[in-house]
């Protein structure tokens, strides 16, 4: 079967093919198909699903470049995922963080549907497997929720839980012995501000990054809090978290199900919340799945491989 798309010059075939033709061959290698352009009319050869596929791909990444002016491996690598698992494009505003031209979207469908219950629920409840972008997202709105005076304060937290092994003893303060458990949340806000305002803004009591056991006691007003690695909670722990939210807060908690570290005989904290909380207005349960995976295209194929093949013992 062969489908022919007509393309408005040769800066638009060579935006939608990439540079040295890198989109071109994604979605060739991806879909199976044979992609040519010639006369402003781009052109492919393969089997009929395969054809219909790529063709809406790049029917997709047409409206994509208009809209944004380019496109990049992620950009072409959501819509394959969307295309192939028939899921609609997903287009909402940016949001707005605090880096100059810094522009963070929602890649898929699901990521939108996060985004939006962040939007419109005091509470949400998010769990989904690596690479879906649970971690970052929420970040990226609390950013902007401060950047917006929405909330007076972040904060972001992880339970200091080992990731099947043991650290050992840690030197230095206790910043240093809690920064490696925290560094992924770090990582997300530098994407998002500047050192020097994340440096003003934690000196200023705007911002913390702490341990799970550091909020026992509190009361947050008017805060955007963070709970990342909530897999790794207990019960117990997961009632004192969302316990410390206060008037005009909002609370994001992340994690992923598949990947609990916690004692074999613990349930995990976010495990019983997604089962206890469920139908309580205000609170939202969000699941991401391995289509919403916008990390390495690799990443989504090893999701897959330990969820279909569990490995012999």
């Amino acid at each position: 079967m062969e489908s022919t798309l007509s393309v408005v010059g040769s800066k638009a075939i060579l935006t939608l093919f990439g540079p040295c033709d890198q989109h071109l061959r994604r979605i060739r290698n991806d879909l199976g198909v044979s992609i040519t352009a010639r006369d402003d009319r781009i052109h492919i050869v393969g089997p009929e699903a395969a054809v219909a596929s790529a063709t809406e791909v790049i029917e997709r990444l047409q409206v994509h470049a208009d809209r944004h002016g380019g496109l990049s491996p992620d950009d072409v690598n959501r819509v394959l995922a969307g295309v192939r698992n028939g899921q609609a494009d997903a287009e909402l505003a940016p949001i707005d963080v605090f880096r100059a031209g810094r522009q963070i979207r929602p890649r898929t469908p699901g990521q939108a549907r996060y985004v939006e219950a962040i939007r419109r629920h005091d509470v949400v409840l998010c769990c989904g497997p690596a690479g879906t972008g649970k971690t970052y997202l929420a970040v990226a709105m609390a950013a902007a929720a401060l950047k917006r005076e929405v909330i007076r304060k972040i904060v972001l937290v992880r339970p200091a839980v080992e990731a099947g092994e043991s650290l050992g003893f840690l030197p230095g303060d206790l910043q240093a012995k809690i920064n490696p458990y925290l560094r992924p949340l770090m990582d997300a806000l530098h994407e998002m501000m500047d050192h020097d305002l994340i440096k003003r803004y934690t000196e200023e009591d705007l911002m913390e990054v702490i341990p799970l056991a550091y909020m026992r006691g509190r009361t947050l007003n008017d805060a955007f809090i963070i709970l990342d690695e909530a897999q790794n909670t207990t019960v117990s722990q997961m009632k004192m978290f969302l316990t410390r939210m206060g008037t005009g807060s909002r609370i994001v908690v992340s994690g992923d199900v598949t990947q609990i570290d916690l004692p074999s005989k613990s349930r995990s904290g976010l495990v019983d919340a997604l089962s206890r909380l469920r139908g309580i207005e205000g609170i939202a349960a969000v699941k991401l799945t391995a289509a919403d995976i916008v990390r390495h295209p690799l990443v989504q194929q090893i999701v897959n491989a330990y969820e279909d093949k569990p490995g012999k013992r």
